[in-house]
């Protein structure tokens, strides 16, 4: 196992590479050139001054998140077949600087959804949170209120000048359903994956978050079937899962547990993201906890146990985190909080490693 920790660049992130360096265990960053749009080739040579630059940091570079997907795959158009070209040129050009991981989602429109990304809470921390009666609100609405509360940064998934475009998003995806969905990210995954084999690369899909529909929108990477679907539409070890804790908990229905274990035993679960989540009064209301366990309503010794002994050996990144000690920035991705919540994951695997006596 590899702890790792996302990093938006420079340019995009007040974080200094130095200082997460600093975190004890802390070896890799996962990365990404944020600034790209979907559907873009990823130049190598931004690519190559990437990777030095994390290297000269003392850290790795082995995970992107993410390269994203253009609508016009997810909505099946004819111009898809240039798009994919576009990606599989990205998947070589990574894999020629060490990249082993890609970490993307399939979900249209908005990569993930919260209703409020001040939460805070009673130690007077703030986080983010999901609240179903906060979402019954216009999709132009919800993006506003998402853009006056991200203290200035550009969020993942929520780049502004896509989705200035919403409503004509909304009437793109109109005729696409769950099997519509299913069908056309059945045709990317088998366009891309020989590619992936070529050139040693694992693509690592995250599910959805939330993982049930909102807004009417198909959700196709939601629970352990469909995270059988996805390994099974194109078996391979390159097609594999970015096992979200937090996403996938997010429906009390899913055991994330047994998920856990079984697709590590299957050895489809090259990177995760490991976080807590405390549900509130209606079971589908959540809102993300400090990783330690009795913060929140997931048993993260549990979690890590269900990795451990089902041979989990690839990269983890502690997710999301709260704002504490007064530090501000984009929404979840703090230094401090991280920083605890990496090194209480990697205390908790060291005790399970001495237990088990491996």
């Amino acid at each position: 196992m590899e702890m790792t920790f996302r990093w938006y660049g420079k340019e995009y992130d007040k974080i200094k590479l130095a200082d997460i360096r600093q975190i004890p265990g802390m070896k890799g960053i996962v990365g990404t050139l944020f600034d790209l749009p979907a559907g873009a080739v990823w130049p190598k040579e931004r690519i190559k001054a990437l990777v030095e630059e994390v290297e000269a940091a003392g850290l790795s570079l082995k995970v992107i998140e993410s390269v994203n997907i253009h609508d016009d795959i997810k909505i099946g158009l004819p111009s898809r077949d240039l798009y994919i070209e576009n990606y599989k040129e990205t998947i070589r050009n990574l894999a020629a600087y060490g990249i082993e991981v890609i970490c993307y989602n399939f979900m249209p429109i908005f990569d993930w959804i919260k209703t409020d990304l001040d939460y805070r809470l009673a130690d007077g921390s703030s986080t983010m949170a999901f609240e179903k009666a906060g979402i019954d609100k216009d999709p132009e609405e919800i993006v506003k209120e998402v853009e006056e509360s991200s203290s200035g940064y550009t969020l993942p998934g929520w780049e502004p000048e896509r989705l200035a475009h919403v409503k004509e998003l909304f009437a793109a995806y109109k005729d696409v359903d769950d099997d519509k969905l299913r069908e056309n990210f059945a045709y990317f995954l088998k366009a891309i994956i020989p590619t992936c084999e070529e050139v040693g690369i694992k693509m690592a899909v995250h599910p959805d978050d939330p993982p049930y529909s909102i807004f009417g929108l198909p959700r196709i990477v939601k629970n352990r079937d469909d995270l059988d679907w996805v390994c099974n539409v194109v078996d391979s070890p390159s097609n594999g899962i970015t096992l979200c804790t937090g996403s996938i908990a997010e429906d009390p229905a899913n055991n994330v547990y047994e998920i856990l274990a079984e697709f590590c035993r299957r050895d489809r679960i090259p990177f995760a993201h490991v976080r807590n989540i405390q549900y509130l009064g209606n079971d589908k209301d959540f809102y993300e906890a400090p990783h330690l366990s009795s913060e929140g309503s997931l048993d993260m010794y549990q979690i890590l146990e269900a990795m451990y002994k089902n041979g989990f050996d690839g990269y983890i990144r502690p997710d999301h985190g709260r704002m504490i000690w007064g530090e501000t920035g984009r929404p979840g991705y703090g230094l401090y909080d991280r920083a605890i919540g990496a090194s209480y994951l990697l205390g908790l695997w060291e005790a399970i490693d001495k237990s088990v006596g491996r």
